[in-house]
């Protein structure tokens, strides 16, 4: 009888280890009201944008909470990015454009732009500005 409860134990957590963390797809993001932002831009065209805001919050819940947590407050799986300082802009546009491997392994998808349009990564920038840090 132990060795079926110890089965089934190992059967539960095993499952719950594949299936917890959720669907991890990237969802496209809704930018209705943002003006288009092409690629030749490198830094953030929408700080202070309330409309920005409301969309990079929604966007960041959809693709960036799973790993980065909950109001960016990241429970130690991916980094802060509250801790975001003015100048990132560029290692923030890199870094969700071409994603993070190292050592063979990926530690963040690359999004391109078909799913996270430069609209909305701004957006989502523009969002992380309003965190506090602490």
């Amino acid at each position: 009888m132990k060795i079926f409860t110890k089965s089934i134990c190992a059967l539960i957590a095993t499952t719950t280890l594949m299936f917890g963390h959720g669907d991890a797809a990237p969802q496209k993001v809704d930018t209705k009201g943002l003006p288009e932002i092409g690629i030749e831009v490198v830094t953030n065209p929408f700080s202070g944008n309330e409309k920005a805001i409301e969309i990079g919050k929604t966007a960041f819940n959809q693709n960036c909470a799973r790993c980065h947590g909950l109001g960016a407050k990241s429970g130690g799986i991916a980094p802060d990015l509250r801790l975001l300082t003015d100048g990132d802009d560029t290692y923030f546009l890199g870094m969700v454009r071409s994603g993070a491997v190292r050592n063979g392994n990926v530690f963040m998808p690359p999004f391109p732009e078909d799913i996270i349009p430069n609209s909305a990564l701004w957006a989502i920038y523009s969002w992380l500005e309003t965190l506090p840090e602490d």
